[in-house]
């Protein structure tokens, strides 16, 4: 059975920064509830730094040399855990290994070396008006600013030695190696004693490294339990490794307030403003149940069940009276937004086979299929209307304004009209055909209305939203259901649902049109040629939300990407693999979007891009806002688990050979190979292999269908 590989030396990269803050540096590894947005260039932790939500606190520690320390000629090498920052000249060495424990401890290990003629001197600082000494315990301690939360952050701060409170001093020829811990909880929540024990756990004395050694050996554990991935194209390995770095990044477990469990975040910056203690805007670190089933569906590959549990508790614990799944902080109920959780769910559960899952999730998610036919519903079908063009999380989409006729200023309410949507039309589809699976696992009688509530929404949706002149799906008008004729990008959401007869193929054509959506990063948000077509953002010239501002009327964007090209998939299969070339070529579009500048050494995902160029039009790095593991599990190599069984079906995306490997479905352990020339454990044999608990199940010459009973 292969190893996996070590994140950290797979996708480690020099200086990595903010595209719109390149001075500063980033940190991979983040706490529970503790993480770095960004770092400034000096000794310690100093920058912004976020406790559960954003809080931008400017400063934990630094240490302050008595002499000029260019650390921005030196270098930073970034890896998912920790943070290795060197500088040398003839007068000075500097290294320092920096990093966020799970305990959310911000921990920094020195080593300064004295190469000049003269003294020098380093003294810790601390944020002194709010954190105090305790000189006779050796610690010091006090309350961190949170912003607008009702919790308070207290901080708990131990160096090793001692003396650099006060100043230490480097006599030439010496180097002195120093250790500071702080450890950050919430007030009456975590004792002052649980955060020093926290703290003093890294504030070693010990041999050079041992701090870090400590830190791998629990950050990547995490990574231990995932499935292996290799093939012939190391664009597709690496992202795959990094796909699951961003999911880790993007892990939390607040266990306060309404957030009680563990869930992901969309991501760990960056729409708010910087200024210290004062987080004014949008932020990404919260419950968004817009991407939680995006998130579900990633995570059940992990092999600990107990984080897509957690997500669900947590998405729960977000639902209101009327059954809508709602954006959550710890201390505070925002708005909801579509979903398919209900489907991702079942997905989770055909995975684990968790009945206390099945239990726990399946009322919930019943009520908010009724709770959404009833607040979006209407009386002529089942169709749903959006009466908030960002409650899909699409905002900006033409379709909103056209019966308008694209007005210049698409901030006047009443140039704007209601419409009924393809997505949420579809998540809706999806979420009855995924709760009425469920009922029929957990013995739920009511499985048939369900079942019978998806054949009308696709009924209604093929009737009324298809138009058969331009081949495509369009949002219609909420009274009147004339069609916007704008060609969205969710328009291909049905080909993802399964909805579609073979009628509708001739749509897949818009995918390879220059006046459609075959641009050079794909796929626009909106075809390019909507009259307000802008692949960089903005409305007729205007940056209406900014430079970096989300708009959906023409930005590509990794979240609408990986469903379109589930449905690319699933349409070929169904076609007998007829779309092939076209997933190949638009996937592997979409892995490179995870890379600045195409360059493989520069992991770095955000929001959207520019459709046109691929230039990153925001700067939400290592955003968790869209799939890729799946896509390669289910696609790919092909796995599929269905009820009782697994189908094998590969998309041919050119591989020579890939290996995926120790996949946990229901306590067995999976593998499936092509080719696999690199497989030391296995003779070599062309052809396709499942493999079930280290035997071989099911076998072919080359890319076919296979299948296994469970």
């Amino acid at each position: 059975m292969p190893v996996n590989i070590d994140p950290d030396e797979a996708l480690a990269c020099r200086n990595r920064c903010l595209r719109t803050l390149p001075d500063t540096r980033l940190l991979g590894p983040t706490g529970a509830r503790l993480w770095a947005d960004f770092l400034e260039q000096v000794p310690g932790f100093a920058g912004a730094f976020d406790f559960i939500h954003k809080c931008n606190i400017p400063l934990l520690f630094s240490v302050e040399p008595d002499f000029r320390l260019p650390l921005e000629l030196g270098e930073s090498i970034w890896k998912p855990s920790h943070l290795d920052v060197r500088y040398e000249d003839g007068d000075i060495s500097y290294r320092e290994i920096k990093f966020i424990s799970w305990d959310d401890c911000a921990v920094s290990e020195q080593t300064w070396e004295n190469r000049g003629r003269g003294a020098k001197r380093v003294r810790l600082s601390i944020d002194s008006d709010r954190i105090k000494w305790n000189v006779g315990a050796g610690f010091a301690s006090g309350l961190l600013p949170t912003g607008p939360h009702d919790f308070q952050i207290r901080a708990v701060i131990v160096c090793n030695p001692p003396a650099l409170r006060e100043g230490l001093e480097l006599a030439p020829g010496r180097t002195v190696r120093l250790t500071i811990a702080a450890a950050l909880g919430i007030e009456g929540v975590d004792s002052e004693e649980t955060l020093l024990a926290r703290a003093r756990r890294f504030a070693l004395d010990g041999t050079n490294g041992a701090v870090l050694k400590i830190q791998r050996r629990e950050y990547l554990e995490w990574f231990a339990r995932i499935p292996t991935f290799s093939s012939s194209d190391p664009l597709l390995d690496k992202t795959w490794l990094y796909r699951w770095f961003i999911l880790r990044h993007n892990l939390a477990d607040p266990r306060y307030g309404r957030l009680q469990h563990p869930l992901f975040y969309e991501g760990r910056s960056h729409k708010m403003g910087k200024t210290p203690g004062l987080p004014e805007g949008w932020e990404f670190s919260k419950l968004i149940p817009l991407s939680s089933p995006l998130h579900l569906l990633e995570i059940r590959w992990h092999h600990d069940p107990a984080y897509g549990r957690g997500l669900m508790e947590t998405v729960k614990a977000g639902q209101d009276e009327r059954g809508l799944f709602n954006c959550l902080y710890v201390d505070e109920v925002l708005h909801s937004y579509a979903n398919f959780m209900g489907w991702a769910a079942l997905q989770f559960y055909l995975v684990h086979r968790d009945e206390a899952f099945l239990e726990s999730a399946l009322p919930a998610l019943k009520k908010q299929v009724d709770g959404e036919a009833s607040v979006y519903g209407n009386d002529r079908d089942s169709l749903l209307i959006e009466y908030n063009h960002k409650r899909t999380g699409k905002e900006y989409q033409p379709s909103y304004w056209y019966f308008h006729d694209f007005p210049d200023d698409c901030l006047d309410e009443s140039t704007y009209t209601p419409v009924k949507r393809v997505d949420r039309s579809v998540y809706h589809y999806m979420n009855c055909l995924g709760v009425a699976t469920l009922c029929e696992a957990a013995g739920d009688p009511e499985s048939a209305r369900y079942r019978e509530m998806a054949g009308r929404v696709r009924r209604d949706l093929l009737d009324k939203m298809w138009d058969e002149r331009e081949q495509f799906f369009f949002d219609l008008h909420y009274a009147d259901d004339r069609k916007a004729r704008v060609k969205n990008v969710v328009g291909f959401y049905p080909f993802w649902a399964e909805m579609t007869l073979p009628d509708h193929r001739g749509m897949l054509l818009h995918l390879t049109r220059k006046d459609g959506f075959a641009t050079r990063c794909p796929l626009p948000s909106v075809s390019t040629d909507c009259p307000v077509y802008a692949p960089e953002g903005g409305w007729k010239g205007r940056f209406i939300k900014g430079r970096n501002g989300c708009m959906w009327n023409g930005p590509a964007w990794p979240y609408t990407n990986s469903i379109v090209l589930d449905g690319l998939a699933k349409e070929s299969k169904r076609n007998r693999h007829a779309d092939d070339g076209l997933f190949a070529e638009l996937f592997r579009k979409y892995a490179w979007m995870h890379f600045a500048g195409r360059d493989l050494s520069r992991p770095y995902l955000v929001e959207h891009y520019n459709s046109q160029t691929g230039e990153a039009v925001s700067d939400e790095v290592d955003y968790n806002h869209s799939y890729f593991i799946d896509l390669v599990i289910r696609h790919v190599a092909g796995l599929e688990v269905e009820g009782n069984r697994v189908i094998v079906d590969p998309v041919d995306v050119g591989l020579d050979y890939f290996d995926l490997d120790n996949v946990h479905v229901r306590g067995r352990i999976l593998r499936v190979t092509y080719g696999n020339p690199q497989a030391g454990d296995l003779p070599v044999k062309k052809g396709l292999r499942l493999f079930v608990n280290g035997e071989e199940a099911a076998a072919g010459d080359a890319l076919c269908r296979l299948m296994c009973e469970l």
